[in-house]
Order: C-alpha cells, then structure tokens, then sequence
C-alpha cells in the first residue's frame, strides 16, 4: 500500500501550510527587522527554504504561506525565489497574510491563523492538509508521513522526535500507546514526561500536522466557537481530539537505518550559531551537497569568491580554512577559519575571522578580529576593532550577548542606520 503510485496520489491531494507570522523574539536582534524564516541561513539560503524544498521534493506543490509581523523580507524572497512553480500546472505558492477575512484581529493563535484563511483552504478543495512551521532546518519526505496517516486510518498525525527531557518543555509533549496512538498530549509542560523505561527523554511535537481537510475544517470551526481557548493547535485543538478521533504519532526516523533525522530548531541566538557551525564539518549531518534532496532559493546573479594577496613576507595572505564561502565575496590579504561567509562579504587585510557567521554585504575593516559572533547584514565593521574577545566590553558597546557568549552585531549597533530587512 506504500508505493509510489499511492503516495503520489495523496501528495497531490494535499495542500501544505506553513506558518511564517511569529515574532521569533528568542533571536532578538536577528529578527528586529525581518520575521524568523526569513533569516539567513547556510550562506545563501533562507530558514524557510528549507521547508519549501522538503514539499517541493515530497512532491507536494500546492502551498500556502501565512505570514503577519515584518514580513516584507519573506515576501520579496517567495516572490523572487520560488516563482518557478507552474500554475498552469495546478502548482502554486501563495502568501496568506492577516487580512482579518473573519474578523478584526491579527492571527490569534496557529489553528486562528488557518481558519482565517478557511474559504482560501476550501477553494483549494484538498483532501489532506499538511500544517508546518517555517522557522526550523531539516529534510523530510512528507510523502512517507502521508502515507503512515493513510495506513493508519488516522484523523489526525502528528511528527515527534525525540528530545532530553530537560530539553522538553519547550515543546508539546505526547504520550503514546503501542501503536503509536497518542494517549495524552501536553504544550510545553513544566515537568514532562518520558518515554516508558527511557527516564531522560520525551517524545516531542515537531510542530507537523496531517489533517484529514473535512476534519479540520470541523475542528478550526468548534475552536473558533469556544470562547476560553488560546486557538492554538498545541494547546487547544490536539489536546482536545486525542480521545475521541484517531490521533498518531509519526516518528521523525531515518527509513534506512531507522536512526532519528536532522531537525534544528534554531530559534535562540545559540542554536541558530551552533547549527550554521555544523555546516561546516567534513561529514555534516545537514548535506547541502546532497543531489537528489536540494534545497532551493533564490540564487544571487553574483561573481565567484575571490582570495587575493600572497604576500607572506608581510603576513597579507587571502585564505580560509574550513569554511563556506559564497559568491562575490572578497577574502583581501586576510584569514577567515571555521566561518560561513554570506553573498557580498569583504575581508580587508590583516584581518581575522573565527567561528562565525557573516551575513550578506559585510565589510570587515582591516586589522579587525572577529571571534563567535554573527554579523548581520549590511554591517561595517572598522578597522582594528575586536569582536568576541572581551564580552564585558561588547556588552558595553551595545553588542548582544547570548547566554553561550555569542556575540550579535547589527548596523544600528555601530551607529550605522541602515535596517536591512532584505
């Protein structure tokens, strides 16, 4: 019942959702000016790419985007990048923004902001709907979850992976039977539960929902209805139906070696550092190189990296080590070492880089050393100044720094004013 034929014909009946509204505060300075999937990624990429391309790949091409705060970034980028989609073809990305169809509030909640878009879901007349986050790093085929929903009969399957408990409670946390039903189900809980005969781990939400479309519409419906809920899927709508309708969780496994897959959520300052650092490693567990899964976006009409300079009687050698570096960069007599470096970054000589992540049109001054921090885009850092080195004293000039002691620099930190959203 899982070949191909089938799961191609329950990933044309679905229409994906991606919710890509939120603030994303826990990434501070990063998202003052641009909503959280809309942030930098990888060099080239954006976050929210990378769930684009897993339906793209999956086969699912029907998607809609459901944007609120800041997102002028985004959507440039969907228009820009993903315009490739035929919509003769019954292909499509649309962007649903708060239009208050319904009502006169913004989004209210994750289930509000789809049921404000109810008569847009119904004309696209699916039989499945696929609810995603736009803000997290990770490859899946949605085609095998949609299958593993069919065979179950199910109403409802949510995605789980599995965390450290002390890790939890910053997910929604299930409870479920031996065969794989979910029996309870608990939105961020202070003291979660573990996985039986497993005391340090839970079983978390990814934040993925396969719907039955007739049996979400009833259930967005009840919720919109009820006075006292948050209108929220984790908090409102799962809690609710796992006892009476066939709710399952769908574990977020390698199909080869049976081993969890990647997902990041690199929603704070240091996990969203740590995660672009593991793109860096010989044998990363995220392979951007992969063929036969690529991550799309726009590309940059830009000239290729350029290292300049051998002048090693002065010490002005234009190399990196370990690093990414993308087009129209320019390493200028100086080192760069176990760094992402965006489009249009300028390395000026005698300068060093470390362990850091360079966002697009950067000009790193010479002599000026950089150690874990991220640059956002546009920032002009001047000649001999040290970043990352003295903590207190970044704190002192402004600079944001994270509980792990990254160091966070935006343009209007260094007195530049300029709000690069894009």
């Amino acid at each position: 019942m899982s070949s191909n034929r089938f799961v191609s014909r329950l990933t044309r009946q679905t229409v994906a959702l991606i919710l890509a509204g939120g603030r994303g505060t826990r990434l501070r300075k990063l998202t003052e000016w641009r909503v959280k999937p809309a942030v930098h990624f990888g060099g080239k990429y954006r976050i929210i790419d990378f769930t684009l391309s897993n339906c793209v790949n999956s086969g699912i091409r029907r998607m809609g985007i459901l944007t609120q705060y800041k997102a002028d970034s985004l959507i440039r980028h969907i228009q820009k990048g993903w315009g490739f989609l035929r919509g003769e073809l019954g292909e499509f990305v649309d962007l649903l923004p708060a239009q208050q169809r319904l009502h006169d509030k913004w989004y209210l909640g994750t289930a509000d902001a789809v049921y404000q878009n109810l008569d847009i879901l119904r004309n696209y007349r699916p039989q499945h709907v696929l609810i995603l986050a736009g803000d997290h790093v990770y490859k899946m085929d949605y085609g095998a979850m949609l299958a593993y929903h069919a065979d179950n009969d199910a109403d409802l399957t949510v995605a789980c992976i599995e965390v450290p408990v002390k890790d939890a409670s910053a997910f929604g946390v299930m409870q479920v039977d031996e065969q794989s039903r979910i029996i309870d189900f608990k939105e961020k809980p202070e003291f979660p539960p573990c996985i039986p005969g497993r005391s340090d781990m839970a079983l978390a939400s990814m934040g993925i929902y396969i719907f039955n479309a007739r049996f979400l519409y009833e259930q967005l419906i009840k919720d919109a209805d009820d006075p006292d809920s948050s209108h929220d899927f984790g908090k409102d709508i799962i809690p609710d139906v796992i006892k009476k309708y066939r709710v399952f969780a769908y574990p977020f496994l390698d199909m080869e070696t049976g081993v969890q897959s990647y997902w990041r959520d690199v929603g704070t300052i240091d996990s969203y550092w740590a995660a672009n650092m593991e793109l860096i490693g010989v044998n990363p567990e995220l392979n951007l190189y992969d063929r036969e899964w690529p991550i799309w976006t726009y590309q940059v009409q830009a000239p290729p990296a350029k290292f300049v300079f051998e002048d090693s009687e002065h010490d002005r050698v234009g190399k990196a080590f370990d690093s990414m570096v993308c087009g129209e960069c320019i390493i200028s007599g100086a080192t760069v070492r176990h760094s992402i470096l965006s489009n249009d970054v300028r390395v000026n000589s005698w300068a060093l880089v470390e362990h850091s992540v360079v966002l697009r049109e950067v000009n790193v001054g010479r002599h000026a050393k950089i150690r874990r921090a991220i640059i956002d885009r546009g920032c002009q850092i001047p000649e001999s100044m040290e970043i990352g080195y003295d903590l207190e004293a970044d704190k002192q000039r402004g600079f944001d720094v994270s509980p792990g002691g990254i160091v966070t620099v935006t343009p209007d930190m260094l007195g530049q004013k300029i709000h690069f959203a894009r």
